[in-house]
């Protein structure tokens, strides 16, 4: 039968006329999760006609509500339901149900035929039943008789969190308060209770986003519109289904682009609009035009994907509520067997809830835990969006609960992964459960940082504080980290044996903690912490905004400095680590601070252990070795630590054994108190499995392809001030419209966002040179002939890059997560970032178009060199530093290649030579500055690198390496073909080595004999120097074998 072409647009009447049928005689149950009929139900219900009216010919023309659906402020135009057809509104009963006139009949010889359309009907009922059923869709069936009241028993208490007990309801909306302009109310003007006022308290659902008012809520109950299911219920009689259905929702407002045709959503002047736009499904976000083109109906009955966010998502299926009352209406068992297995699930005995998960290895099912009280509102914001994306139980609330229960019920999902939305501490409180429950695996835990401080964030790459990052590639972030194990420590407290027991002073017996992941202090950083701590337990009110706290930490260090409250804290401890005593050291020094460090992070970012180098004691830091760190601090240390000093490294250990002789002030994670003389064992617990951020080339479909990143890329700057970026950052043209060039950077293919900023940052100050040498800057207006000026102001140190690949808005990177995210991850061709301190000016215009940066140059004024940086990692740690390295200019560098070394000729050369073999860094850099010339060779034919890189002088090397051509690296002496590389391992001088590697010296060149560096390292008798010169050998030659298989 050929179907009205209405009929996803709401012409239930003619083009579904089984479908009206079998909506009269269905009940609506509450279970139903499917798009709503906003219209009014008066407007649902067609006049009464024949009781199963035969199909239409199929020569019937189309419905005209098809090619001119209803623009009505209503849901009539709903592709998916909603109004009646004008076709089925108007005519006598039978043409109101059947479209066929009233005078046509039927005689008494098509009997046997009508009979036999009856039973036809009666399964095509059947079907078409299950089928709205099943989508939730009965709601927009038209209903028997004006009559019958529509009604779902007494209007309930809007609910704001889910409910787990056996009175949960499938379908249920989470309420939360909103006050966001342009939301109209979901039921249309027609079936809005307060369409005329605009003040009206609304609410809006967390998980499918639709918006009501607060007067409105009983109406939606009356059109059985229900939010998408989150679990399905138990029992035998109701199968499962091993796939989720889609959970359509009308939308006024859709961003992005059609499935479909795929055209955009929004219209001219679409802010205003009444209209059905969008059908999208909450699930998997799909969204299709409101028109019978795009939005077919087979869509309401097809299995959704649930989206880009599959594999972390919780599928409703998984999730089974179990009713106790049939539960325990379980006949008597007389078998052994099966009352000892039913003992053994006497643990589950009291819960409604189940998870019976699907194995498979792309599922990656995330929990996520989230504490509203981190970071101001930021939590709540976070709790929220999170159930938009995720199956909302499988997100949950700290503030209402602790993590035991959902870690319970959740824990025999494979490849479980937890995301904990927080500070430190909420990290803690989570693996502190893990411990308890004894998961077998445990899970990893990511972090998604709330708040200040957040060390541990900033280890594993998540960042110092949670800006404005989508919540989609958070997701994606988690489900693509790598798993990393971080040690975990105990401290036992016990009563200090060596004092009697009436010395003992007064103060805490124990520590707020037995356990530690970041860090385990006392002294100074701990009574001040102490002091904030107490004085906001005394003083809650005072102590409500962040800006507040921070002075008062300023103000509280600031007195505990000058009243020196920490100066004898040597004289009243004792610590040994692994049998070694650093009492003696630590009352030499008159440390007013100790830290026993187990990540690098210290203080909101800062590096206490720092690089220890080529320093044979002590070892780079790693927070996965089953060692601590052990630091010193003097007051002029820890305030050299702000400016990325570190403190006296005094040991790295397995155990501590800690005695004090008075009460001191000390603190766990944060956590602070005063102690009273104790003796207190620090050992390692165990380890536990963390989720490390790491870059991600998956955002773009260029980087699908790794052979396909272009070598270079010219790449325009375009800077916005904080007021446009907080006005129009939901409108991207607008904002694209309203920054301001800055100008064009050349950069690598494969550069990421923290290389970037150094080459931003080197544009910055030849712009600032070309005006202070009287040029003038300006750019052309594409529709005008005249130029205009551009105000060069200065970037502010603050500012950051925005991310301009999503749908609908910019967002701001994180700058300590630069390192993370590659340029063509966030751009091709142009990139947009946020200066907060941006002063507009009124020379400053956008012409249309983002017209190009032109510098002229004035008469007079020599070429400058313009030098390119380029990044180098100094690894301390696994962290890396960003240190700055320039290129000669491409014209430079041709004339370098074909300049041989010479001999001295000048006395400022000479003087460059003695200074780089004595190692005077001093004399060296004045020698440069007087313009002597960096190819100088001395009597051995030995260039300047050659000779730093041989007596060890790390600061020379990296000096060359900055301001010098870069054939010098890979440059070898005439007399043994040696590179510096080589002279630097056959000295064993490591750190040399990590420059040059890290600058880009080969590892594979040989000299005269054929031995390569990791050879001469090996000779020499460092094996561990040759190992890591082995190890980035192997990485050198994969990197090589790769270009090799792209050209």
């Amino acid at each position: 039968m050929p179907r009205c072409s209405a009929a996803a647009d709401g012409c239930c009447a003619v083009a579904l006329p089984f479908a009206a049928a079998a909506a009269r005689s269905a009940p609506r149950g509450p279970g139903s999760c499917g798009p709503p009929a906003a219209a009014a139900p008066q407007r649902l219900q067609p006049p009464a006609g024949p009781p199963l009216p035969p199909p239409p010919p199929p020569s019937r023309p189309r419905c005209p509500a098809a090619m001119n659906p209803p623009a009505a402020g209503g849901e009539e135009t709903g592709a998916a339901g909603g109004g009646g057809c004008r076709g089925a509104e108007g005519g006598g009963e039978a043409a109101g149900a059947a479209g066929i006139p009233e005078e046509q009949g039927l005689s008494a010889a098509d009997e046997s035929l009508e009979e036999k359309l009856r039973s036809l009907t009666f399964r095509k009922q059947v079907s078409y039943r299950k089928a709205i059923s099943r989508s939730g869709l009965q709601h927009l069936a038209p209903v028997h008789s004006l009559n019958i009241p529509v009604t779902n028993g007494p209007v309930k208490e809007p609910r704001a969190a889910l409910e787990w007990t056996e009175n949960a309801v499938n379908g249920e909306h989470l309420w939360l308060e909103t006050n966001v302009s342009g939301d109209l109310c979901y039921l249309g003007e027609e079936s809005c209770q307060v369409k005329f006022s605009k003040s009206a308290l609304r609410r809006k659902c967390a998980a499918c986003k639709i918006v009501v008012h607060n007067a409105c809520m009983e109406q939606l109950e009356k059109i059985n519109f229900r939010c998408k299911p989150t679990f399905r219920e138990g029992g035998s009689r109701s199968p499962r289904e091993n796939f989720v259905r889609h959970h359509w929702v009308h939308r006024r407002r859709q961003e992005g682009k059609c499935k479909q045709c795929g055209k955009g959503f929004q219209q001219k002047f679409s802010f205003h609009s009444k209209e059905i736009v969008a059908i999208s499904c909450s699930w998997c976000k799909l969204a299709f035009h409101n028109k019978v083109t795009c939005f077919m109906l087979h869509h309401i009955e097809e299995p959704c994907s649930l989206g880009a966010h599959a594999a972390v998502i919780v599928p409703p299926t998984w999730i089974i509520k179990n009713s106790l009352k049939t539960s325990t209406r379980r006949k008597k068992r007389t078998s052994f067997k099966r009352k000892a297995s039913k003992r053994g699930n006497e643990d589950n005995k009291g819960r409604p809830f189940v998870i019976k998960p699907i194995s498979s290895p792309l599922m990656k099912p995330l929990l996520v835990f989230v504490n509203p009280k981190s970071g101001g509102n930021q939590g709540t914001k976070v709790l929220q969006m999170f159930m938009w994306y995720l199956n909302p139980r499988q997100v949950f609330d700290l503030s209402q609960e602790g993590p035991r229960d959902a870690l319970e019920l959740y824990r025999k999902v494979p490849n479980l992964r937890i995301l904990a939305c927080g500070g430190d501490g909420t990290v803690g409180w989570i693996l502190s459960i893990l411990d308890e429950l004894q998961l077998s695996p445990p899970p990893p835990v990511a972090v998604l940082p709330l708040g200040t401080g957040n060390d541990l964030a900033r280890t594993l790459n998540w960042g110092g504080g949670y800006t404005d990052e989508p919540v989609s590639k958070i997701l994606c972030h988690v489900e693509d980290g790598t798993i990393v194990q971080l040690d975990r420590w105990n401290l036992q407290v016990e009563r200090n044996p060596d004092l009697p027991q009436d010395e003992l002073e007064d103060g805490a017996r124990k520590l707020p903690l037995n356990v530690f992941n970041n860090y385990f202090s006392l002294g100074f950083d701990a009574h001040v912490t102490l002091e904030f701590h107490e004085s906001r337990e005394a003083n809650p009110e005072k102590f409500n905004s962040r800006f507040r706290n921070k002075m008062f930490y300023a103000g509280a260090a600031f007195t505990d400095f000058l009243q020196r409250s920490s100066r004898d804290l040597s004289k009243h401890v004792k610590v040994v680590c692994d049998g070694t005593d650093l009492t003696p050291k630590i009352q030499e020094l008159k440390f007013q601070c100790i830290v026993f460090l187990n990540i690098p992070r210290y203080c909101a970012g800062t590096m206490p252990w720092g690089n220890p180098g080529d320093h044979r004691d002590f070892e780079p830091q790693r927070h996965d070795d089953g060692y601590i760190e052990v630091i010193g601090f003097t007051m002029a240390s820890l305030a050299a630590l702000q400016v990325g000093g570190h403190g006296e490294r005094l040991h790295q250990c397995r155990e501590v054994t800690l005695l004090t002789y008075k009460s001191i002030p000390m603190q766990v994670d944060g956590e602070p108190c005063r102690l009273a003389p104790s003796l207190i064992r620090i050992s390692l617990r165990n380890q536990a499995n963390m989720v490390q951020k790491s870059k991600r080339r998956t955002s773009m479909p260029l980087l699908n392809d790794p052979h396909s990143i272009p070598d270079r890329l010219r790449i325009r700057v375009n800077r916005i001030n904080l007021q446009e970026y907080e006005g129009l950052h939901y409108d991207k043209e607008k904002l694209r419209e309203a920054s301001i060039p800055l100008g064009i950077i050349v950069v690598r293919g494969d550069c990421d966002l923290e290389t970037c900023r150094m080459y931003i940052d080197r544009l910055q100050e030849d712009l600032q040179s070309v005006t202070s040498a009287t040029q003038r800057v300006h750019y052309q207006d594409q529709e005008s002939s005249f130029p205009r000026v551009l105000s060069v102001q200065r970037l502010s140190p603050r500012w950051c890059f925005l991310d301009a690949t999503s749908a609908d808005r910019f967002y701001r990177i994180d700058r300590s997560q630069e390192h993370l995210h590659f340029v063509t991850e966030i751009s091709q061709d142009e990139i947009f970032i946020l200066d907060p301190e941006m002063v507009m000016s009124q020379q400053v215009g956008t012409p249309p178009g983002m017209p190009d940066l032109v510098v002229e140059q004035a008469t007079g004024i020599s070429e400058r060199w313009n030098p390119v940086v380029r990044k180098r990692m100094l690894s301390d740690s696994g962290l890396g530093k960003i240190s700055p390295h320039y290129e000669v200019p491409d014209k430079q560098k041709d004339a370098s290649q074909t300049h041989m070394l010479q001999s001295p000729v000048s006395s400022e050369d000479q003087a460059l030579l003695q200074a780089v073999i004595s190692g005077d860094l001093l004399k060296f850099i004045e020698c440069c500055k007087k313009g002597a010339n960096l190819l100088i060779q001395g009597p051995d034919h030995c260039s300047l690198l050659h000779h730093a890189a041989k007596t060890g002088n790390g600061e020379i090397v990296k000096y060359i390496l900055e301001h010098g051509p870069s054939e010098l690296l890979d440059m070898t002496d005439s007399e043994t073909g040696e590179t510096a590389l080589h002279k630097a391992a056959c000295q064993r001088h490591r750190a040399v080595c990590q420059l040059l590697v890290d600058a880009g010296a080969s590892l594979r060149k040989t000299d005269s004999k054929g031995k390569t560096p990791r050879d001469r390292a090996q000779q020499a008798g460092d094996p561990d120097l040759a190992s890591y010169l082995e190890s980035r050998q192997n990485y050198q030659m994969v990197s090589h074998e790769d270009l090799e298989t792209a050209v």
